[in-house]
């Protein structure tokens, strides 16, 4: 009995497969773009020091990035938005005066919810010890919002461009059979701007911070049925 009812499953199973594989169907790909300003940075930086010994170069940098600490704390930045990334501490040579000194080096990344504080904190940042600026990427407090947004439209351009196929074959498209997501976020490119003044020196007072704008995109391949 439990045989019989085990080849009973098995053929509708079959049957089942069977009728979805021979259902008409388009495969489409849709892409969402939502462009919006960033409002939120991460500056990536660093502190650099050297000594004849590795114990005075470690205490430097160590001295220099508690500093940093500490500015970050009294700007409002929450602990959780200042990271260490990396730390080493290596001995090395200077081989035209065949002199051996250590250098030490600590990188951080400092999370900025507020652009508007971006030149303040720069300036404490390199007053307290910073002598490397790695890097920023700038990102959007509403990130998932702007996400779900760019996931819609890509299913809607995914659906309009089915239709398309399908009316010019004299069909329609129903139902979603299958819907695969296969992008992510993407965020264009970003650069630290620097203005020069007039004498070619770069000026402390003039705008050093161009966010411009950032595109995040989705994808989504989407499988309707044909009528």
């Amino acid at each position: 009995m439990k045989t019989l009812i085990l080849s009973l499953f098995v053929m509708t199973t079959s049957a089942v497969f069977a009728q979805q594989s021979n259902t008409p169907y388009v495969s489409v790909t849709g892409k969402g773009k939502v462009t919006v300003v960033p409002d939120q940075a991460t500056i990536t930086l660093g502190v650099n020091t050297e000594a004849k010994d590795a114990q005075t170069a470690k205490t430097k940098n160590d001295e220099a990035i508690d500093a940093i600490i500490k500015y970050t704390k009294k700007m409002g930045i929450p602990e959780n938005n200042v990271k260490t990334q990396y730390v080493s501490l290596n001995k090395r040579t200077k081989y035209e005066e065949k002199v051996d000194y250590y250098s030490a080096q600590q990188t951080i990344t400092v999370k900025l919810e507020n652009l508007d504080n971006y030149e303040k904190l720069m300036e404490g940042l390199i007053e307290q010890g910073a002598n490397t600026i790695n890097g920023i990427n700038f990102s959007s407090s509403k990130m998932e919002e702007y996400e779900k947004k760019a996931r819609a439209a890509a299913v809607n351009d995914a659906k309009e461009k089915a239709e398309q196929y399908a009316k010019v074959l004299g069909q329609s498209i129903g139902k979603a059979i299958a819907i695969t997501e296969s992008g992510t976020p993407d965020q264009q490119p970003r650069t630290m701007m620097m203005k020069m003044s007039s004498s070619g020196d770069v000026s402390a007072q003039s705008e050093t911070l161009a966010p411009g704008e950032m595109e995040i995109e989705q994808q989504v391949s989407i499988s309707f049925e044909l009528k």
